[in-house]
């Protein structure tokens, strides 16, 4: 299933260039301090984020990282003009559309970093191409968007008589729905949906709420409030016995049954290599966007056996890692 290719392997439209520094070359420790702000819904304590930092220290940067938490869907301007009073040297917009938007209002000439999760930068005008993006802006993205019919084929390859899917949404994630509602009749499969909007989410509520004759499968979006609710949504479907997919490997080994996306730490560890480069001299609209290029499939199988699945041996065979 996965593109051969490692795991923290990355395409630029550079295409032969690469902006990875060898790994056994180690930057010598700055005197100056290099200040990074974000404003993020996740704790700084998951695991991409540490991987963010871990790359930096690995380059030898001097840095303080300014991280205030967002706390719902409409605190993004607010966390990011706490971050820009903080008086950051470059700043990070990791995440949905809201991040990314939010930051260009409050940065202005700042450079952003961005490790956009859902949507695509150019064709939203906030850079000019990949490989050249103008501005004061560079990064990481995954379109989410694109996987959307990948995943229902993986849905009906795990569980062939599946008919209807019900989706969690909430205002983070649009054209990954579009996609999926544009995907859909092609694999004979209905949509049902549940939309979240005030914090906390209620995911007992929402999964009790389903009828019986929507239970089929649900897909929980990529939201960062969905991620960040992992472990609930996890105990969630496993209580009432649904079967789940999601885009991220960190919600299956809390209890739902796959995932099928980019792998999110090597996305993080990118970003900290777009950081540096700016850190050392370079303008970040002369840095190139990348995209990852493997996307993996994870399975647990404690989750099967309790939600009663056998999968089919050739669905098996597809997946690039199986936790048991």
């Amino acid at each position: 299933m996965a593109i051969d290719i490692g795991r923290r392997q990355f395409i630029s439209a550079l295409g032969s260039a690469t902006l990875a520094w060898p790994l056994g070359v180690r930057a010598q420790q700055s005197d100056k301090l290099l200040r990074i702000g974000t404003a993020n819904a996740q704790p700084r304590s998951v695991p991409q984020w540490v991987a963010f930092e871990n790359r930096l220290q690995e380059l030898g940067h001097n840095f303080s990282f300014d991280y205030v938490q967002v706390t719902g869907p409409d605190g993004w301007n607010d966390g990011y003009h706490e971050v820009i009073a903080r008086k950051p040297d470059i700043v990070i917009a990791a995440g949905p559309e809201n991040s990314l938007k939010a930051a260009v209002a409050e940065a202005g000439a700042l450079p952003i970093v961005m490790i956009a999760v859902d949507f695509d930068p150019i064709a939203r005008h906030y850079a000019a191409g990949l490989a050249k993006p103008g501005g004061n802006l560079t990064g990481v993205y995954t379109q989410n968007a694109e996987l959307a019919s990948k995943h229902l084929q993986l849905i009906k390859q795990a569980v062939p008589d599946v008919s209807t899917v019900t989706v969690f949404r909430d205002r983070q994630n649009v054209d990954y729905w579009m996609a999926l509602r544009a995907a859909a009749p092609q694999q004979n499969i209905k949509l049902a949906w549940f939309d979240f909007d005030e914090r906390p989410y209620d995911y007992e509520r929402a999964v009790a709420s389903m009828a019986s004759s929507e239970r089929g499968f649900l897909i929980v979006m990529s939201s960062p409030f969905f991620f960040l609710d992992r472990a609930k949504l996890g105990e969630a479907v496993l209580r009432q016995h649904v079967p789940s997919l999601t885009q991220a490997r960190e919600s299956v080994v809390a209890g739902m049954l796959m995932s099928y996306g980019a792998d999110l730490p090597s996305m993080w560890v990118r970003a900290a290599d777009h950081v540096d480069l700016i850190a050392k001299g370079a303008s970040p609209g002369d840095v190139p966007i990348e995209q990852p290029t493997r996307f993996d499939l994870v399975i647990n199988l404690t989750t099967a056996k309790t939600l009663g699945i056998t999968f089919p041996p050739t669905f098996l065979a597809l997946a690039d890692e199986v936790i048991e």
